[in-house]
């Protein structure tokens, strides 16, 4: 993103869709798992690329893509409408694993944590006799 205008649209468009998920009644489209992780738009707007991510996973996110480009027309739209621009950038969605790996990373992290603690309260029992 070059400037700061495209910087705000990308901003703008990002939470546009992201609020817009949970009305597309697409059964491709599972809202409560999938994430609008970032938007870049190109330096002279007419193109914005969408990167979606599914906690459920990347096979996930590319099934939920499809149902996205099916309803581009209805989020252009939406887009208009909020912005009041003249004309919506085209919108191209692109599968990202993020989500899921962050998921994984969070679920390491406990595991871990939870074997400090009992690692932990061994030590505690071992120096208390």
């Amino acid at each position: 993103m070059a400037d700061f205008k495209s910087a705000r649209l990308a901003s703008d468009i990002q939470r546009i869709i992201g609020g817009k998920l949970r009305d597309l009644k697409d059964p491709r489209i599972n809202a409560e798992r999938l994430t609008v992780v970032r938007v870049d738009v190109s330096r002279d707007r007419s193109v914005a690329r969408v990167y979606v991510s599914s906690l459920d996973g990347l096979n996930s996110a590319k099934g939920a893509i499809k149902g996205l480009e099916s309803a581009s027309g209805l989020l252009r739209h939406e887009i208009v409408a909020v912005l009041g621009i003249r004309k919506a950038p085209e919108l191209r969605f692109i599968a990202d694993d993020s989500a899921e790996y962050s998921a994984h990373i969070s679920k390491m992290l406990k595991d871990l944590n939870i074997s400090e603690g009992e690692t932990e309260e061994k030590d505690n029992d071992g120096t208390d006799a």
